[in-house]
């Protein structure tokens, strides 16, 4: 049973974000093969490496990082072929993900596929065998020699968008954030891979910082809740919950992605007014429903839907918002594939159209270790079969829990969400005038526009709870 919890105006719901940590244990030896001879090295024992500014760490981090592996973050050379096949893969997972979770819940949804997939791509990094072969076909991941320096293309490429100029006509209100940041706790004294610690600098500019898990695991757990926190502007204050760091601990990886954007074209507040919302079993509930007339924006009517793309301030990303006919709301979740948003955005023409929807503000939390293994990844959660030998060597780190946690709010002004995700392992004529309500349920996503990466995605099945 997947444990979707969701819930809005809760204490701990500011902290409603998909963050993504990966935590990896040892206990024990075993017999795990490591693709050559590669050295280690002791995380006391590293020399320091220069701190250069990175797309991922928009600030100076709460604790300078203890070590540092030998490597500076690299410039990727990466097709575009390549970039995109990620992309793609991507966007592949979100969807079975989205189907996975959805099928187990009748309440909202939001995770963001990209901080899953990054936090993964440094777990991958590490990986061998049959783990290394389920992380690929499930994750959509692409060969070692070339995941890496793509998903580099990819944090560098979302982590840049907002600091040039917009294109003429789009220059009104304040540019919009996406932070993107990668760290790793490593225990004091494990013999790591050079070559992972290598890998994990240069592509995602995650900075290795000592840890005592075994000796002052509470310690650990409040430095990287303090770390993913203020990456996330306080809106995920405990990513990591109490008892899920322990002695076995060996290693955390950590995603955290925040995103706040104001409209292109904001709703006037004076608008917003009480509106009925009908829920899939019928009912009616009333919610507060924003309300723009004659905007002029994309707009596209597909096989049992309407859609409309809200352009965020930059026209860099946009929301995809979804209506599927009355009735259809099952039949399109089911037949959606990963070319689902790209196909709506792609086939909208820009018109006068008249918008109505709810404001919403949610969170989900995600067991992620209960839902991969389905999906067709189970050797990464088994102990006995797990093989994260390009970690350490030898080895017999599992994944043992992955929590993801993410939250959205969407007013009159823009939106806000945050995504962090925890895994814990042990030892788009003059076309007609439109009109669009989302009184119903619906799905949305949020899309970078160049790659059609899929940043966020969710649905609202009730925008009152």
């Amino acid at each position: 049973m997947h444990r979707i919890l969701v819930a809005t105006n809760s204490s701990w719901l500011l902290a409603a974000l998909l963050s993504m940590s990966l935590i990896l244990s040892a206990c024990g030896t075993s017999d795990g093969n490591s693709q050559g001879s590669q050295s280690t090295r002791p995380v006391e024992t590293a020399t320091t490496a220069p701190q250069p500014a990175t797309a991922t760490e928009p600030e100076a981090s709460p604790t300078e990082p203890d070590v540092q592996a030998d490597a500076t973050r690299v410039e990727p050379d990466v097709s575009p072929e390549d970039r995109q096949a990620l992309v793609e893969g991507l966007n592949r997972f979100a969807v079975e993900l989205y189907r996975a979770a959805a099928a187990e819940s009748d309440e909202n949804l939001i995770f963001s596929p990209a901080s899953i997939s990054l936090a993964f791509s440094m777990v991958y990094a590490g990986a061998r065998g049959d783990t290394e072969a389920q992380m690929a076909e499930v994750l959509g991941f692409l060969p070692q020699e070339e995941q890496h320096p793509a998903a580099n293309a990819l944090d560098q490429h979302l982590t840049a968008l907002g600091t040039e100029p917009p294109p003429p006509g789009m220059e009104q209100g304040e540019p919009f954030q996406l932070n993107i940041a990668n760290g790793i706790w490593g225990q004091q004294d494990f013999p790591f891979l050079d070559t992972l610690m290598e890998t994990l600098f240069a592509h995602y500019g995650a900075e290795l910082r000592q840890a005592d898990f075994i000796n002052a695991a509470e310690a650990a757990r409040q430095e990287i809740n303090d770390w993913v926190s203020e990456r996330t502007e306080g809106r995920i204050p405990e990513a990591v919950p109490e008892g899920v760091l322990d002695e076995m601990t060996r290693l955390v990886l950590a995603n955290a992605i925040y995103f706040n954007a104001a409209w292109l074209r904001p709703f006037d507040e004076a608008a917003t007014a009480d509106g009925s919302f009908t829920l899939l079993d019928g009912s009616q509930v009333t919610v507060p429903m924003m309300r723009q007339s004659g905007a002029s924006i994309p707009y596209a009517e597909g096989d049992g839907y309407q859609a409309v793309v809200m352009p965020y301030t930059g026209s860099e990303v946009e929301m995809v918002l979804v209506l599927p006919a009355e009735g259809n709301f099952e039949q399109i979740e089911a037949d959606m594939t990963e070319d689902f948003f790209e196909d709506a955005r792609s086939s909208a023409d820009t018109r006068s159209v008249t918008l109505t929807m709810p404001k919403f503000d949610f969170e989900s939390r995600l067991a992620l270790h209960e839902i991969l293994p389905e999906m067709g990844m189970p050797a990464a959660f088994d102990a006995d079969t797990a093989d994260f030998s390009g970690i350490a060597d030898p080895s017999d780190l599992y994944i043992g829990v992955a929590l993801h946690q993410a939250n959205i709010t969407v007013d009159e002004k823009g939106t806000e969400a945050a995504a962090v995700t925890i895994i814990g392992v042990e030892a788009t004529g003059a076309p007609e005038p439109a009109e669009i309500t989302l009184d119903r349920p619906f799905l949305f996503a949020i899309v970078e526009r160049e790659t059609g990466a899929v940043l966020f995605m969710g649905r609202v099945v009730n925008p009152s709870s």
